[in-house]
């Protein structure tokens, strides 16, 4: 887990006394950007052991905790530099006590929150030493602006950055709602971001079950004119059936996509699986288009056994289905989303054990079909060992590996490990920022 230990920014406040053995805990920085990395180090505790404990309370009410014992030679520490004796995660790494919290609390389920976040350290050390910090996380930098938008008939969140910038549409998966978090960072990097929804908020359908591209249309072209992106550089980052969504977008109306990245994603159009209406068959078209749904993978397909989902004991794996679908060819080509007419750089992300659908083979056979296209534009494809379907911004708990889906309520697998999680939100997050800042130079060079 050596990948996942920080590089360390400038030096933040030193909550600790100025007497050099009293007992404290130094975060650096202690305020900033959720993802920027945090060392914190132990200091003045007498040697022996020293137990830190991490509490989270999220906006939506759940309550997260980690917490790990040290040995302390000299009483200071730097968790980036020490193993834990035991606890909940075992490798040198300061902001693994923020991504192996565990959810001890509950809470319904609420839209996504900007607000801060806070995160309570508490140390406590021999003859009845301890110390305590914290730790805050943030979404909104400083000068973006939030602004709600229900215009046009379109829904979302807008994030702007000073001076505005390109703009990136952020699209949710089968979970539905609005990825305001996600679209927060973008604009924190410069971004103008949109959390555009499409189905689970208020003013929009409660399903996904035969959702037209019509309305993408018009939203991406109410972005274009309403948002004067710079450069006329609209990206789409799409997360699940959000990357399948942004895929589908990108090849359907190149003219208005610069670039595309697509979390986990699928090539292939799918039925509402886990999000259509209540006894609607999962296989029912989730996409229209002019009025016609598009061809769903396993629908009519001769060697999908779904039985192999509905069957197994939950937590279920989903991506065995969808390896017997694909074993159709006659279906994988009716199908399969037009990739070659994309007209942008594209990036796609996946999870090598993940469980909800085989988004490593999938991203695999998005990135050959757009090579032997002869894709003018920038391929990438990364794909990360022990991560599963939930990669996401970094330095955030990875520890929920399965849980009930948010429309369906079945209990899924979403596979992958606490720790290859984390690394590949980590990784993967400055491999966004890199692709987005090659992509918008690029657009630039040829205008």
């Amino acid at each position: 887990m050596n990948a996942l230990r920080p590089e360390r920014p400038g030096k933040g406040n030193m909550l600790e006394s100025k007497q050099p053995r009293r007992p404290g805990i130094v975060v650096t920085p202690d305020d900033a950007m959720i993802d920027v990395p945090r060392g914190i180090e132990l200091r003045g505790f007498p040697a022996g052991e020293v137990r830190l404990h991490a509490t989270l309370r999220e906006a939506d009410g759940s309550l997260w905790r980690s917490q790990a014992t040290f040995l302390a030679d000299d009483g200071d520490l730097d968790l980036d530099r020490a193993a834990p004796e035991s606890g909940d995660w075992r490798e040198p790494s300061s902001m693994a006590s923020v991504w192996s919290m565990r959810q001890t609390e509950d809470a319904p389920r609420a839209p996504e929150s900007t607000l801060p976040i806070t995160i309570n350290l508490h140390a406590f050390g021999e003859r009845g030493t301890e110390a305590t910090a914290t730790l805050t996380q943030r979404f909104l930098a400083s000068g973006v602006e939030r602004r709600d938008i229900a215009e046009s008939g379109i829904v979302g969140t807008l994030f702007t950055p000073g001076g505005g910038g390109p703009v990136v549409v952020v699209l949710a998966g089968s979970g539905g709602g609005l990825m305001d978090r996600r679209a927060a960072l973008f604009a924190a990097h410069g971004y103008t971001a949109l959390a555009l929804g499409y189905f689970g908020v208020p003013g929009l359908p409660d399903h996904i079950s035969a959702t037209p591209l019509e309305y993408f249309e018009t939203a991406l072209n109410w972005v274009r004119r309403n948002l004067a992106p710079a450069g006329g550089f609209v990206a789409l980052s799409g997360v699940s059936r959000g990357g399948e969504l942004a895929l589908l977008l990108a090849a359907t109306f190149p003219n208005l996509v610069s670039a595309v990245i697509a979390y986990v994603p699928s090539p292939f159009t799918h039925g509402v699986l886990n999000a259509g209406r209540p006894g609607e068959n999962r296989h029912s078209p989730a996409w229209l288009y002019r009025g016609t749904p598009l061809p769903v993978l396993s629908g009519a397909n001769r060697t999908a056994n779904w039985d192999l989902f509905d069957q197994a004991p939950p937590p279920r794996r989903q991506t065995p289905a969808f390896e017997t679908a694909l074993d159709d060819a006659d279906a994988v080509a009716r199908s399969l989303i037009p990739l070659h007419r994309i007209a942008g750089p594209v990036l796609l992300i996946s999870g090598e054990d993940d469980a909800l659908w085989p988004s490593t083979r999938f991203a695999g056979i998005a990135e050959q079909h757009l090579r032997a296209a002869g894709h003018r534009f920038a391929v990438r494809h990364v794909s990360y060992p022990e991560a599963g379907h939930t990669i996401d911004y970094p330095f955030r708990p990875t520890t929920v590996l399965a849980r009930p889906h948010a429309v369906s309520g079945i209990m899924l697998a979403y596979g992958g490990t606490v720790e290859g999680n984390a690394r590949a939100s980590e990784a993967s997050w400055r491999e966004v920022l890199r692709f987005l800042t090659r992509a918008t130079s690029e657009e630039k060079a040829t205008q």
